[in-house]
């Protein structure tokens, strides 16, 4: 009598182990620290914005964002972007949800122009100018069980430096991005 009650209470442990087991490999699998992204709302503009995220813990994560324009009759005012990012996550799955975002910008934008009624180029005043901005951002972000992500997120920045050199003291940040977590 005693040695079957000592083997169901080893198979017992046995088996509830092995379901903590499974149970950890599945957090472990929607706990995935990196994260690539492409942003569709920029790409339908004519530029192009890719992004790296990497989760810390569940409420945080860092990234960087780099964002290069290839069709300047859309966007004629900024060349390029780098953006590094520092998020906070409000949500209750692991790093999606609601967010807050705080980032820096280095980027090029057009010199001072002026454009006739037709969009014609009159006045160009100066080269590309280079500058800093500082800025806050939020959104959402929601994330599957298989790892793909979306997010939406606005954010705006100011210039530090170079602003009375160009037609643009701000930098503004949009997204609509689809993304993979790995």
């Amino acid at each position: 009598m005693k040695r079957r009650f000592l083997i169901i209470v080893i198979s017992f442990t046995f088996f509830t182990v092995k379901a903590q087991n499974q149970k950890d490999t599945l957090s472990q699998l929607n706990e995935r620290k990196n994260e690539v992204k492409l942003n569709a709302y920029f790409t339908a503009l004519g530029a192009f914005e890719a992004t790296y995220e990497r989760n810390l813990n569940k409420r945080s994560s860092v990234g960087i964002t780099g964002l290069y324009v290839f069709n300047k009759k859309r966007d004629e005012d900024t060349n390029f972007l780098i953006s590094p990012f520092y998020r906070r996550y409000f949500g209750k799955k692991y790093a999606s949800g609601f967010f807050l975002e705080g980032f820096g910008t280095f980027g090029s934008t057009d010199g001072k122009q002026l454009t006739d009624m037709d969009g014609n180029l009159t006045l160009d005043e100066g080269p590309d100018v280079l500058d800093f901005s500082l800025g806050f951002g939020f959104g959402g972000k929601w994330a599957t069980k298989s790892g793909i992500t979306f997010e939406v997120m606005v954010g705006l920045g100011l210039h530090l430096f170079n602003s009375d050199k160009t037609d643009h003291n701000s930098v503004n940040r949009r997204a609509l991005s689809i993304g993979y977590r790995f």
